[in-house]
């Protein structure tokens, strides 16, 4: 395994459109990270880039001591998982795994040894004699992991790998592979990893730490649970959550929050730590995080979905849809024939926006 740093990297294409725009990370030996953002964002086009599969157009990107922009992807000591699993149709699971050995000229009894014990690993044994065209999609999947694993490289890429497999398939293989990157890792055979993925569930569940990006810009890099409790701006708010934050425009006076001709009162340990006190300011309330209560913010209830243990309550805030997560006995209890709510939000998990710039001005470590 190897540390990875991306300095000042940029992509420019022959149109002039900058997909790229200077962005800097640096990715820790065994680190598992995982970039997400909605499609455009440039996150695949980053990792292709770290590939040697894009022309980098200005800065850098490090694999351990080496630069290795000028360097083939053959020699940059990486592997790589595509989407769709780009096995050899002709050739049997078995010479799949070892095709890339052979071709750098590894002994046959080596070559062997290694498929044995990455099949092992994998838990594909049983497929070692099938063709690809036998296989289901998750041991497809399976057999291309085994089939870049077996490279033992510094750096293991993956671009969207789970897509095409159905939900079920999906959460199993997110198990498979972070439970493999941790049993590795504790061996100290592990890879440092990028895993490029569009879905925040992979990616909530899945990664040491997440860069979210967008625009070709990173906005924020942080562990799952910062994210979460903690978005550096309104789009990582607006992004990460399911249900997604709620985010309702207003404005700060005195100690209140107002909006739409109703005002809550700000906890002291919010107003104490705001940066600023933008003049359009927004709130940011995660679902889970209101409460139905007498007092707060009246909003006309718009939709009900029942998602088992928990009750997703969609209202209008003039003009501003929020959602309010309550228990099945919480709704159970509420007037049957009601058409408004009242929500609070949990004092301890208000957020503060500047509306103009983005920036989350109530962050716990600003002053």
């Amino acid at each position: 395994m190897a540390r990875l740093q991306l300095h000042n990297l940029e992509k420019t294409y022959g149109n002039g459109f900058r997909a790229v725009h200077g962005i800097n990370l640096d990715i820790q030996e065994g680190e598992f990270m995982v970039f997400v953002g909605p499609s455009g964002c440039a996150k695949s086009t980053t990792l292709r880039m770290i590939a040697g599969l894009e022309d980098i157009t200005g800065g850098e990107v490090r694999i351990g001591d080496r630069i290795v922009n000028d360097l083939q992807p053959g020699k940059r000591h990486i592997a790589m998982v595509f989407q769709n699993y780009a096995l050899y149709p002709h050739m049997k699971v078995r010479s799949n795994l070892s095709f890339g050995l052979r071709l750098a000229g590894v002994p046959k009894a080596e070559r062997e040894k290694a498929v044995e014990e990455v099949a092992r690993i994998l838990e594909i044994e049983p497929l070692l004699d099938r063709l690809p065209k036998q296989l289901s999609g998750g041991q497809a999947q399976r057999v291309a992991l085994g089939r870049a694993l077996i490279k033992k490289p510094e750096v293991f890429l993956f671009d969207e790998p789970l897509s095409n497999l159905d939900a079920k398939l999906r959460a199993s293989m997110r198990v498979r592979i972070t439970d493999l990157h941790r049993r590795l890792k504790a061996e100290g055979k592990s890879s440092t990893v990028v895993y490029v993925t569009h879905d925040q569930t992979e990616a909530m569940t899945m990664g040491d730490r997440i860069c979210v990006m967008q625009s070709g810009n990173i906005m924020q890099v942080a562990t799952p649970k910062e994210l979460y409790d903690a978005p550096a701006n309104l789009f990582v708010a607006g992004f990460i959550g399911m249900p997604e934050m709620n985010l309702v425009n207003g404005r700060i006076e005195g100690t209140s929050f107002h909006t739409a001709g109703q005002a809550i009162t700000l906890p002291d340990h919010v107003l104490a730590r705001l940066s600023a006190k933008p003049e359009n300011a927004v709130l940011g309330i995660r679902p889970q995080h209101l409460k139905l209560s007498q007092t707060g913010l009246s909003a006309r209830l718009k939709n009900v979905e029942f998602m088992g243990h928990e009750v997703y309550l969609y209202a209008d805030l003039d003009g501003a849809e929020i959602v309010c997560v309550v228990t099945t006995a919480e709704y159970d209890a509420m007037d049957a024939n009601a058409d408004t709510i009242r929500v609070l939000p949990d004092p301890t998990r208000i957020h503060i926006f500047d509306q103009d710039s983005g920036t989350n001005v109530s962050l716990p470590d600003q002053s």
